[in-house]
């Protein structure tokens, strides 16, 4: 009868540990599948993460570089332009408190140089005329059709909250940073932004790379549809700043992140004045009870 018992026993340990060892086992052979996918699709190759970046806007008391940004908006408007557009930026914004802050007269200066369609006129018809500092910056192209057939098929994303649109996962342990309020990192789309436009290499010897496309550090898969945008001495700086690829992507990119949120110095500067209000606010509170209490016997 023991006997018989254990072997029972026996038998509905092993049948209990079946499932188990299964799911176990299941877990494994989707982990291997998934982290060894890209390696087997890619050639052994993985993009690198973004480079952290000291960017002058990060942390609690970050603010932009003004002639950061007015050098950004120059590669932008000598490079970037041609292909990818800005549609939530107005000339006038140039002009606005936070940012590149041109003079007036230079913003008007500055859309004069372009053509805007307006209309309909009395003929019913529209027409182009010079922009005014009231518009948004036109499109390098008049639809989405027309990108695609001048890109080979590729549309070329807008620019307008690119630096807030891209992001990369920063690993174990930095990632629980993250979901902390006043630790959080929140430059991952500027990093990723200028990683890219600095990763641009020779492919190595063991990767081929279709035509059409090229090598990038930073892009996932390592191949990217668009070609090196900036090369050393592409843009003339006027204030002494280095002309080089490096240089070139900090700055428009620091623009970037502006033209995504332009408002970040108010924003900031309304938070560091609500927390010097509670610190002010709390030490009162511990004031005042201990001056209620005070004469009370405990």
């Amino acid at each position: 009868m023991r006997d018989a018992g254990r072997k029972f026993f026996q038998q509905d340990s092993s049948m209990n540990r079946r499932p188990f060892l299964s799911f176990l086992s299941g877990a494994a052979l989707f982990l291997a599948a998934v982290a060894g996918s890209p390696a087997l699709a890619e050639g052994g190759h993985h993009e690198k993460r973004p480079e952290v970046h000291g960017w002058s806007f990060a942390g609690f008391f970050g603010s932009y570089d003004k002639p950061q940004l007015r050098r950004g908006f120059k590669v932008y408007k000598e490079v970037c332009s041609t292909c990818h557009s800005i549609k939530m930026l107005a000339f006038r914004n140039l002009s606005q408190p936070g940012g590149p802050e041109f003079t007036e007269k230079e913003v008007a200066e500055l859309a004069a140089t372009y053509k805007v369609k307006d209309g309909p006129n009395d003929a019913g018809e529209y027409y182009d005329r010079p922009a005014r500092p009231s518009d948004r910056f036109p499109p390098p192209f008049a639809n989405e059709q027309a990108a695609r057939a001048a890109m080979s098929g590729a549309y070329p994303p807008d620019m307008s909250v690119l630096a807030k649109a891209r992001g990369y996962g920063r690993g174990f342990p930095t990632f629980l940073l993250d979901a902390l309020p006043g630790l959080s990192y929140q430059e991952h789309g500027v990093d990723y932004i200028a990683s890219l436009l600095e990763g641009y290499r020779d492919p190595p010897h063991d990767v081929k790379v279709p035509d059409g496309q090229y090598y990038n550090l930073y892009m996932i898969g390592n191949r990217i549809g668009m070609p090196p945008p900036l090369s050393d001495g592409a843009v003339t700086y006027d204030d002494g700043s280095p002309q080089t690829v490096d240089q070139y992507s900090k700055d428009v990119t620091a623009f970037l992140m502006w033209v995504a949120e332009p408002h970040l110095e108010s924003r900031k500067h309304i938070g560091q004045g609500v927390l010097a209000f509670l610190v002010v606010f709390a030490l009162l509170l511990y004031f005042t009870k201990r001056k209620i209490w005070s004469n009370v016997s405990h």
